[in-house]
C-alpha cells in the first residue's frame, strides 16, 4: 500500500520507531480474506503514517462490516458525556456505543450476528477512568459465548508501562469510569488490560491481540516516534495525557478542570479562589516534579463560561518524579483547607450513575473524600493507598505481554 512519502520519510530520520498493532495487522491481509469484520475505533485509529484503519481495510477487501465508536464518537465531535447521534458519514455503517441510556454502551446483539472478528483498534490514555478500553470491556462481556473473535490492535500506553498510581477500585464503586479493579495509573496497554479483564470476569471469550513493534515498557508517548492524534475534544497532546489521572478527578469538584480553554487539566480554577495564595500553598505541599503557576483565565464553556476565575497552570518539570494522581489530590486538600465555605464534591448525575459522587466514582471509593473533608494532613493521605499500589505492581506482570 503507498505510504504518505512526507511522513515516511519524517520516520526515516528518527532513531526508533513503534510499530501499533494496526501496522503488523496490515501486513499480512490474506490470513483474514474470509473474515466478517467489525471494528471498534475513533480517529486514532490511523497506521503509523496517518490513515485511517478502515480506509485501509477497505482497499485491501476487508471491509469492515460496520464501525462500532465509542464515546465522543468516530472522529472526536462530542464532549464529554454527551449522547453520540448522528456522526460524519464515511463508507461504512456506524453503531455509537454511547448514547443517552448506560443500555447504549453495549451493542444490541442483532448487529453482531454478522460478524465473526472484531478489531479494537482506539489510543487509550492510561488512565482506569479513560473510558475506551471500558468499552472495549463491555464488548467483550457482550460476545462471550459467541463464536466471535474479538482481537485487539495493541498501542503505546502514552504514560509508560512501568509506574503505577493511586487506589484500586472498590467493586462497590463500579461504573462506566471504573469496571476494573486496578490503580488509576495502572501501566498496561489495552491489550494487556484486555487479557487482564477476561481472567478478572473469567469470560468465556476468543481474544487475542497483535502486540506493537519495537515499543518497551519504559517509553512514554514523545519516545514512540508516533503522531499523537487527540483521541477526545480535551485531549489535545501528551502534557494533557500526563496530567490527566490526577487533573480528571476536579470533574468531580466545583472547580473548572480546564474545559473551555486551549489547555484543559492543565488549567484549573474557580471564582473563589485566590491563584496566587494557592499556589503558594502548593508550594509548601512539595509534590516532587511539578511547578504551580498562578494564573487568572475564562473557560468559554462548561464550568464557569465566560467568568474570569482564578487558578493554577501545571509545569510538569520532571516526568520520573511526577505523580499526577498524589498532585490532584494534594490541590484538592489546599483548596479544601484554604476555602472550606466554597468547595463542594458535586452530586448529580454523573456517566450515568446518580447514587454516587462523581469524585467517588473517580477515585474508586469514599476514602480520600472523606480524608480530605476529615482534615487528614495530606502525607497521611498520600500515603493511604500504597499497599494497592504495591499488590497490583505485583501481579500485573502476569499479564505484560512486553518484558523489557
Amino acid at each position: 500500500m503507498r505510504h504518505h512519502p512526507a511522513v515516511t520519510q519524517a520516520f526515516r530520520g528518527k532513531n526508533r520507531m513503534v510499530l501499533n498493532g494496526l501496522d503488523i495487522f496490515l501486513q499480512n491481509p490474506d490470513s483474514f480474506r474470509n473474515r466478517r469484520i467489525g471494528l471498534i475505533a475513533n480517529q486514532t485509529s490511523v497506521t503509523f503514517d496517518l490513515r485511517y484503519s478502515w480506509t485501509c481495510l477497505r482497499k485491501l477487501g476487508l471491509g469492515p462490516v460496520r464501525i462500532f465508536s465509542p464515546e465522543h464518537g468516530l472522529f472526536a465531535t462530542e464532549q464529554d458525556q454527551i449522547a453520540v447521534g448522528s456522526q460524519p458519514a464515511i463508507e461504512c455503517e456506524i453503531v455509537s456505543l454511547y448514547g443517552e441510556s448506560q443500555e447504549t454502551l453495549l451493542p444490541e446483539k442483532s448487529i453482531l450476528r454478522d460478524l465473526d472478528l472484531v478489531l479494537f483498534d482506539i489510543q487509550d490514555v492510561g488512565a482506569r477512568y479513560y473510558t475506551y478500553v471500558n468499552t472495549l470491556a463491555l464488548f467483550m462481556e457482550a460476545i462471550q459465548g459467541l463464536d466471535i473473535e474479538i482481537m485487539v490492535l495493541d498501542r503505546p500506553n502514552p504514560l509508560g508501562g512501568t509506574l503505577v498510581e493511586g487506589p484500586l477500585l472498590d467493586p462497590a464503586f463500579h461504573s462506566f469510569v471504573g469496571l476494573m479493579p486496578v490503580p488509576v495509573r495502572h501501566g498496561l496497554t489495552a491489550g494487556e488490560l484486555a487479557h487482564f479483564y477476561r481472567d478478572y470476569k473469567k469470560l468465556d471469550l476468543n481474544l487475542s491481540v497483535v502486540p506493537m513493534q519495537g515499543w518497551s515498557r519504559s517509553m512514554l508517548f514523545p519516545d514512540t516516534g508516533l503522531f499523537w492524534v487527540p483521541p477526545s475534544p480535551n485531549m489535545p497532546s501528551f502534557p494533557v495525557a500526563e496530567v490527566y489521572p490526577g487533573m480528571c478527578l476536579f470533574e468531580g469538584l466545583n472547580v473548572s478542570e480546564g474545559r473551555g480553554t486551549a489547555t484543559p487539566f492543565l488549567l484549573s480554577g474557580a471564582p473563589f479562589i485566590n491563584p496566587f495564595d494557592l499556589a503558594e500553598k502548593l508550594a509548601s505541599c512539595r509534590i516532587d516534579g511539578v511547578v504551580f503557576r498562578p494564573v487568572w483565565y475564562r473557560p468559554t464553556f462548561h464550568k464557569f463560561s465566560n467568568e474570569v476565575i482564578g487558578g493554577i497552570f501545571l509545569h510538569v518539570t520532571s516526568r520520573n518524579l511526577f505523580r499526577p494522581f498524589a498532585c490532584a489530590v494534594a490541590m484538592t486538600g489546599a483548596i479544601r483547607e484554604l476555602y472550606p465555605e466554597h468547595l463542594r464534591f458535586l452530586d448529580g448525575v454523573y456517566e450515568f450513575n446518580s447514587t454516587i459522587p462523581a469524585f467517588d466514582l473517580l477515585a474508586g471509593s469514599s476514602a480520600i473524600r472523606s480524608l480530605i473533608l476529615e482534615g487528614t494532613d495530606i502525607e497521611t493521605i498520600l500515603g493511604s493507598w500504597e499497599n494497592d499500589e504495591a499488590g497490583f505492581a505485583a501481579v500485573k506482570p502476569n499479564f505484560h505481554l512486553y518484558d523489557n
